[in-house]
């Protein structure tokens, strides 16, 4: 599995943007709606084939019915980096070596994106949400057509307090040397190259 893309998560859609690019110092383009999770969302191109998205509850959607995914009903507080997803070839092949309980996954589409996501029955992933989503597209993969940032991702570091237990699940699926897990509470932080010089998304 590679890296695919980071999500920022708010309150609001507009909370979420405004705290991406305050980090990044670039401006989020335009995304869309998911109706199947009642959430919309805003995206930038990064370095090397990642992206970056900005995702909240679409106070416009239907009510659910399931929980959504990413722990967005519990979501409360400031605008932050909360998950971050990988990308597999075949994930029905790959999904026995994640965690049992993040190994569920539904179909979902974006106007002329197609994609099979992990997302567990209550919403929330493993190690309290700080484990990866994992995602095969069916569609071209959008970090291609999206407005550039040129910012790098240099580090990704996972806090939490049973960070052996997480770096010991990564390792099962991931040989990433940008990815660390550290002990302490629960939290992520990305490190960027960006035109601006070095900045940091928390």
């Amino acid at each position: 599995m590679i890296l695919d893309h980071l999500a920022v998560a708010g309150e609001t859609l507009e909370e979420a943007v405004a705290h991406a690019e305050e980090a990044l110092g670039a401006a989020l383009g335009p995304g869309g709606s998911h109706a199947r999770y009642g959430t919309h969302n805003r995206l930038i191109g990064l370095e090397d084939g990642l992206y970056l998205e900005a995702i909240a509850i679409d106070p416009d959607a239907r009510p659910q019915e399931q929980p959504r995914w990413f722990n967005l009903d519990r979501f409360s507080g400031p605008a932050r980096l909360s998950n971050w997803i990988l990308r597999s070839e075949n994930l029905e092949a790959e999904k026995p070596l994640l965690p049992p309980h993040a190994q569920r996954h539904v179909a979902m589409q974006r106007g002329d994106l197609r994609w099979l996501m992990t997302v567990p029955a209550d919403g929330l992933l493993p190690f309290g949400n700080i484990f990866p989503a994992v995602l095969q597209w069916q569609s071209e993969p959008p970090a291609g057509k999206l407005p550039q940032s040129h910012c790098r991702l240099t580090r990704l570091i996972l806090s939490h307090p049973e960070a052996k237990d997480l770096q010991a699940a990564l390792d099962r699926i991931l040989g990433d040397p940008r990815v660390a897990a550290e002990q302490g509470k629960p939290a992520m932080m990305a490190e960027f190259e960006t035109p601006h010089g070095p900045r940091v998304l928390r």
